[in-house]
């Protein structure tokens, strides 16, 4: 999974077309290429230069115009670079028709073979993004219950193994069935949105959040014990209380969450941490909303 902070769904999908028209225009670019060389048509003279590979369609969107998620992928670097020797290749072939010479075996294998790894890098690029887009809550960009157990089997399995502990918070926003209620579900949404936003701002950058369902939402702090898992829920809870959140209703609205936090144990499995989390949340609300709770033995299952 990309990190949180790439943005909303709908900036996903941004990205997913931007990279779709880019694969459009480097495909255009490449059949006016090929008909060039094997007809030995005039080139464009943007594709002699020495920097052709900024002059195409692809090349001036890649670097001038790529949303700021794109490049901070790994695979985007690395795409940039087969982009430009795909162009020193095409290049060599058609500087071959100014000296009658035929193109060489080499070299035409040479640019085919860059161009089978950048449509590679393209698509692979775009699936991790397509991905990423599917594994999210659309309406708060938060990850959505599809990707929540996944990831935290995995963290469970660090635990195991004691390369790390990690922490997982149950958070509920309180009262909010009266947002819903009193200023309609649309008022709601924006709330759940902004304390979404919110959350994702004051993350540490290696921490996720996921939409558990409804109002309420599961944290997981990697390498965390309980105690410091505490400390950033309580930190989150604090600045959402403070939060005025523009809820399109004529002035802001407040609003509280109750937490409560419990180790993934490496004793037990996910869905006892979640459980867990879930009992020292239920018992946040019963001590009266707008608390932190750790979650201990001496706690009640919730709901009960």
């Amino acid at each position: 999974m990309l990190e949180q902070s790439s943005g909303s769904v709908a900036n996903l999908q941004s990205i997913l077309a931007q990279l779709d028209q880019a694969a459009d225009n480097h495909e255009r670019w490449f059949e006016a290429t090929l008909r060039a060389v094997a007809c030995r048509l005039p080139p464009d003279p943007r594709d002699l230069a020495d920097d052709a590979h900024h002059r195409c369609a692809f090349g001036y969107w890649y670097y001038n115009l790529a949303p700021k998620a794109l490049r901070e992928s790994a695979g985007f670097s690395a795409l940039g670079e087969t982009h430009e020797r795909m162009h020193a290749g095409a290049r060599a072939m058609l500087q071959t028709r100014d000296h009658d010479e035929p193109v060489s075996a080499a070299g035409f294998d040479d640019f085919t073979n860059a161009l089978k790894r950048f449509r590679l890098q393209l698509s692979t690029l775009r699936r991790e993004f397509e991905q990423t887009a599917s594994s999210l809550d659309p309406l708060t960009g938060a990850g959505n219950r599809v990707a929540l157990l996944p990831f935290l089997r995995q963290q469970h399995a660090l635990v195991r193994r004691g390369v790390m502990q990690c922490a997982v918070a149950m958070m509920d926003l309180d009262r909010f069935k009266a947002v819903n209620d009193t200023y309609g579900h649309a008022a709601g949404d924006r709330v759940l949105a902004a304390f979404v936003g919110y959350v994702l701002k004051h993350l540490r950058p290696y921490d996720k959040l996921f939409r558990y369902g409804g109002e309420e939402f599961l944290l997981c702090a990697l390498d965390a014990d309980v105690r410091l898992g505490c400390e950033l829920a309580e930190r989150l809870r604090e600045g959402v209380a403070a939060l005025e959140i523009d809820a399109d209703i004529g002035r802001p609205l407040r609003i509280t969450v109750s937490i409560g936090v419990a180790a993934l144990d490496s004793q037990g499995t996910v869905e006892r941490a979640i459980e867990r989390a879930d009992a020292a949340m239920y018992q946040a609300k019963q001590a009266g909303r707008n608390q932190t709770k750790q979650w201990s033995s001496e706690l009640p299952r919730a709901g009960a």
